[in-house]
C-alpha cells in the first residue's frame, strides 16, 4: 500500500540535505548494486537490520531515518493501484487488513494517527506491537482472527518472498508484490479476489 523507501530516496535526500543520487542503494530496483539488500534477501540479515544500517549511514536510528523518507504522511506515499483495489474490495463487501512487521516501529503512533490510510482497512496487525513477526505462523493467525476469515478465503500480498512462504504454510493464497511492476502485481491480486 505504501511506496517503498527506495521509491522515496529523492525525497529523503532533500530532507537530509544530501546531493541528488547520494542514496545509491536501490534494493529490488537494482539488487546487484546493493550487496546489503542481497544479504537480506538471502536471510543473512533481517529487514530491520537492513534499515538500521541505512539509517546508521546518516547517524540516525531507523525511526528517525524513516521520518526523512515518509514525512509528512499523506496520499503521495500511497500506491494508487493498491488503493483502487482496496476500494473495489470494500465495494464488493470484502474485508481488508494490513499485516505488517514494522509499521509502528518504523513510523511511530503519531504518524499512523495522522494518516487516513488506516481508515480504509478493517484490521491492522503490527508485529512491532504484537511481538510476532512474519513469517512466524502466529502473525498470520492473529490477522486471520482479526478478519474473522479462513485461510483459503484470504489473498495475502507481500513484497518479501519469505513472508509469502509463511503465509502459504498457514494456507493463505499469496501474491508476490513485485515493486518494480506494481500494475501486474495488483492485477494478479485482483484476479485471485475475483475483482479483475
Amino acid at each position: 500500500m505504501l511506496l517503498t523507501p527506495f521509491e522515496l530516496r529523492s525525497h529523503g535526500e532533500r530532507s537530509l540535505r544530501l546531493a541528488p543520487g547520494a542514496m545509491e542503494w536501490a534494493g529490488p530496483f537494482d539488487p546487484s548494486s546493493d550487496p546489503l539488500w542481497m544479504r537480506f534477501q538471502s536471510d543473512a540479515i533481517t529487514e530491520r537490520q537492513y534499515w538500521a544500517a541505512r539509517g546508521a549511514e546518516h547517524g540516525l536510528d531507523t525511526k528517525a531515518f524513516m521520518r526523512h523518507l515518509y514525512d509528512p504522511p499523506g496520499p503521495h506515499l500511497l500506491r494508487m493501484e493498491m488503493m483502487e483495489l482496496i476500494a473495489k474490495a470494500k465495494t464488493a463487501g470484502r474485508k481488508v487488513g494490513i499485516l505488517t512487521n514494522d509499521l509502528q516501529a518504523f513510523h511511530g503512533r503519531e504518524w499512523m494517527d495522522a494518516f487516513p490510510l488506516f481508515d480504509d482497512v478493517d484490521v491492522v496487525v503490527d508485529g512491532s506491537v504484537t511481538g510476532i513477526l512474519k513469517p512466524d505462523s502466529g502473525a498470520y493467525t492473529k490477522a486471520l482472527a482479526g478478519l474473522g476469515a479462513e485461510p483459503a478465503d484470504v489473498v495475502f500480498v507481500d513484497d518479501q518472498p519469505i513472508n509469502l512462504r509463511g503465509g502459504e504454510e498457514v494456507g493463505l493464497l499469496t501474491v508476490w508484490f513485485d515493486v518494480t511492476d506494481p500494475v501486474a502485481s495488483t492485477q494478479t491480486a485482483a484476479e485471485l479476489l475475483g475483482l479483475g
